[in-house]
């Protein structure tokens, strides 16, 4: 029951609250996008806390805070820790081995699924699978029968298929070994910081332009109108096939493209025709003949009167950017492989349909994150309803 007190704000938001189906489906998405986020302390092939001959390391903790530039993160050289191996970086699963047979004082903890996204196996299985040739059964997932009886991987050899909580990779790996669960949780990361990216920055360019072109209109709307003609008529696609020719796509990069291209278009649009509808209205008059500034005639007044239209675009927007980087990635315009991006997942998939469970599984979490994020975007457009809630009820 709203009370007299209670804003227009206030009100809408407990309309979004009462929608389940919409509220819960918000904070399913922030949850798993903070857990995505801290997929480095329990999804890591590096352990979160490590002792070696009195020394403490955390290199699980290292990996979280990669995304800071300018610092030097440390390399984990095998031979610090007297592991004997052909590559220069330790291999941390097989050092928890060596220090569980060691009674020394050393100590190692992994995190909860140590195995990381772009973490290649096939080296891995080669060895476990031939320790086991000799009984023809695969140690990963499913049993695995070798066909041309010599041991040894192939080009062509099967990914292993899921083998559920009873076995190390939960929804099986791929044709490279690394493991599909991992990659999804690291694909469900880039898919929405990228979109958050790309609709933060379309809105703040969006707002600003449109709000100038609707309320000043005149020879600057007719210069503005024609200038978003001109970034309509380049051809995305087409511009990002040529910088991919010659420069490494990033999530950065791409996102930046994508607002300056297409993502500030739509929502200027929008945000202009609510100023031109908004500013004959006597609020706006009497704003005027007060002498209230014109940034505070548009953004202290006329802004917060034309909300429901930008804020009910927004969910469909982050719809959009996702089908964006999954379509690019697939294509391969987008982030280069071994990124675990949706978009590299089905590409990789469509090269070996014979594995349904490369295939299945990122098409089920991209499914159900697009039902998630309109299952918002109902709630939002419902709560923000003008007919339900305005100034005028």
């Amino acid at each position: 029951m709203s009370t007299a007190s209670e804003s227009i704000l206030q009100k809408r938001i407990k309309r979004f609250k009462s929608i389940k189906r919409g509220y819960y489906s918000l904070l399913l998405i922030i949850f798993l996008y903070i857990i995505s986020l801290l997929g480095p302390l329990w999804i890591n092939n590096k352990p979160l806390i490590l002792k070696y001959d009195n020394q403490y390391y955390f290199p699980a903790i290292v990996d979280l805070l990669d995304f800071i530039p300018g610092i030097n993160y440390p390399l984990y050289e095998a031979k610090t820790f007297n592991q004997k191996s052909n590559k220069i970086e330790v291999d941390f699963r097989q050092l928890k081995k060596e220090i569980a047979m060691q009674d020394n004082g050393n100590f190692i903890l992994m995190p909860i699924y140590p195995y990381h996204p772009h973490e290649d196996l096939k080296d891995q299985l080669d060895e476990e699978y031939e320790d086991l040739n000799e009984n023809e059964i695969y140690d990963f997932g499913e049993p695995y029968i070798d066909e041309n009886k010599d041991g040894i991987w192939n080009e062509n050899h099967p990914p292993t298929l899921p083998a559920g909580f009873s076995g190390r990779h939960l929804l099986g790996t791929d044709n490279t070994g690394r493991d599909v669960f991992v990659r999804i949780v690291d694909g469900y990361k880039i898919s929405i910081t990228f979109a958050i990216i790309v609709t933060v920055l379309s809105y703040i360019i969006g707002i600003a332009i449109g709000a100038c072109l609707g309320y000043f209109a005149g020879k600057l709307d007719l210069f503005g109108v024609r200038l978003m003609e001109v970034f309509s008529a380049i051809p995305f696609l087409f511009t990002l096939m040529i910088l991919a020719s010659f420069m490494q796509p990033s999530v950065l990069l791409l996102a930046s493209m994508s607002v300056l291209l297409k993502g500030w278009i739509g929502i200027t649009y929008y945000v202009r025709g609510e100023f031109f509808r908004e500013k004959a209205k006597d609020y706006v008059s009497a704003a005027v003949s007060m002498g209230a500034s014109p940034s505070s005639i548009m953004f202290k007044h006329i802004l917060p009167n034309s909300l429901t239209p930008i804020i009910t675009w927004a969910p469909f927007s982050i719809i959009g950017d996702i089908f964006t980087l999954v379509s690019l990635d697939f294509l391969g315009y987008g982030l280069r492989p071994p990124t675990s991006s949706w978009g590299n997942l089905l590409a990789q998939a469509a090269e070996n349909l014979d594995n349904w469970h490369m295939l299945i599984f990122p098409v089920i979490v991209l499914t159900l994150t697009i039902f998630m994020i309109t299952f918002i975007s109902e709630a939002v457009r419902e709560a923000f309803d003008p007919k339900i809630y305005s100034r005028l009820r």
